[in-house]
């Protein structure tokens, strides 16, 4: 029988990777709805830090409240993820971000009518419930996936490219309302996107992933391999954190802080770039082999910095450090991911992924602080190595992990062999 030559091939083998990905029915509403209510993710810190700082007169005061928001949403993501998986994305989704919504706006109020103090954190602690729509988003694709790993990859790829797309878009966005509009304009602008984004997710029922009875698996914090990714993700968003912070403050010493936010968006945007370039090719083997050498690229891709910043002594050479330092970033992050979705149980997928997101903000918490005491205890340039540690640590506690990992699987398979010989 003869082969079908490529004008016989069926359409869809001849789409690239991605063309494929969104040729399935549904994908693309619930991808505009995702993309439409991830980017206020990146608005409401930066809006709520130029809305408090402007009408209260401190930074201090502005910094604090947003902090205490990210310590509320790493502590309630999961409990929100949780009840994601229980009851479904809709029921739960909706509610949560109609709560997270007018807690923004009540921040809105309190700071527009002088209210004291204190109700500026009890507002901007109800923006805790917000769901974790990149989660919810890459839970639909691997229910809709689960039977095609290589379209999974690519999907992954795709989460993590607007991940970065909607962090890097999200604070010019609300910058530039916030300076040419009203300081008000950020958040209001951002809470009507992620109410009208949510809706337009939620309302995609056909590629929901359906509702699990109460769960009998165990906790993702104590499921095998787990903890140690969570490990990671930590020290993963500690390169984040610091980077951020120390960034800033180079670029301040050099006179051009201002530009500190274009220099940190080449960041994400080689990240972004990266990631839709991994996920278009077809991955080399299992993610666990893979991830041991997306950490070693990014600890190596991390030196540039400290590197350009300690010899060229030029902003503009940190810039290119940076986009090259960010073409490791979205690799590893997509192959950790898998790695969670592979050993998260299927009815606590949810809250596996909001895990990630807590491990990513704790990481964040610690490498800003430590980016800080860097900064001002070095230098700004020798700051620099703060990223580096701890993108080394990373790598140190996947080699740590896998090490345990095969002495578990080789003590397993002498007792087999010993029990077979005896």
């Amino acid at each position: 029988m003869p082969q079908p030559t490529v004008e016989e091939a069926p359409a869809s083998a001849r789409l690239g990777p991605y063309r494929r990905l969104f040729a399935r029915p549904g994908t693309r509403a619930f991808t505009a709805g995702n993309l439409i209510a991830r980017l206020p993710v990146g608005m409401f810190g930066v809006s709520a830090v130029v809305m408090i700082a402007g009408s209260r007169g401190s930074y201090a005061l502005a910094g604090a409240v947003t902090a205490t928001g990210l310590a509320a949403t790493a502590l309630a993501g999961p409990w929100v993820a949780r009840l994601v998986d229980r009851y479904g994305q809709a029921r739960v989704a909706v509610p949560a971000t109609v709560t997270a919504v007018l807690g923004g706006l009540a921040l809105l109020l309190c700071v527009r009518l002088g209210a004291p103090d204190w109700t500026l954190f009890a507002a901007y602690a109800a923006t805790a419930t917000t769901p974790n729509i990149g989660g919810m988003s890459r839970a639909r694709w691997a229910h809709l996936l689960r039977d095609d790993p290589a379209a999974l990859h690519t999907a992954n790829s795709f989460e993590q490219a607007a991940d970065e797309l909607c962090f890097m878009l999200g604070p010019v966005l609300a910058s530039f309302l916030t300076g040419t509009l009203f300081p008000e304009a950020g958040t209001l602008a951002g809470a009507g996107l992620l109410l009208a984004g949510m809706l337009l997710f939620t309302a995609q029922r056909a590629t929901e992933p359906p509702p699990r009875a109460r769960s009998k698996a165990a906790s993702p914090l104590r499921t095998r391999g787990i903890p140690p990714l969570l490990a990671c993700f930590v020290a993963t968003g500690a390169v984040f954190g610091s980077m951020e912070v120390v960034t800033i403050a180079y670029a301040d010493a050099q006179g051009h802080r201002s530009a500190a936010g274009a220099v940190l968006a080449l960041q994400a945007a080689g990240s972004c770039a990266a990631g839709l370039l991994y996920g278009a090719r077809k991955p080399d083997g299992p993610a666990d082999r893979r991830l041991p050498w997306c950490l070693l690229a990014m600890a190596a891709l991390m030196s540039l910095p400290l590197l350009a910043a300690c010899t060229a002594g030029s902003l503009w050479a940190l810039a290119a450090a940076l986009l090259a330092a960010g073409m490791a970033t979205a690799p590893t992050m997509v192959t950790a991911m898998t790695l969670v979705q592979d050993r998260t149980p299927e009815d606590r997928l949810n809250e596996g992924m909001s895990l990630v997101v807590t491990a990513l903000l704790t990481g964040i918490a610690g490498g800003s602080a430590a980016g800080g005491w860097a900064a001002e205890h070095t230098s700004p340039a020798t700051a620099f190595a703060a990223p580096v540690a701890a993108a080394g640590t990373a790598l140190l506690i996947n080699s740590a992990a896998n090490g345990v990992r095969w002495s578990w699987s080789l003590r397993r398979t002498a007792c087999r062999n010993s029990r077979q010989t005896h």
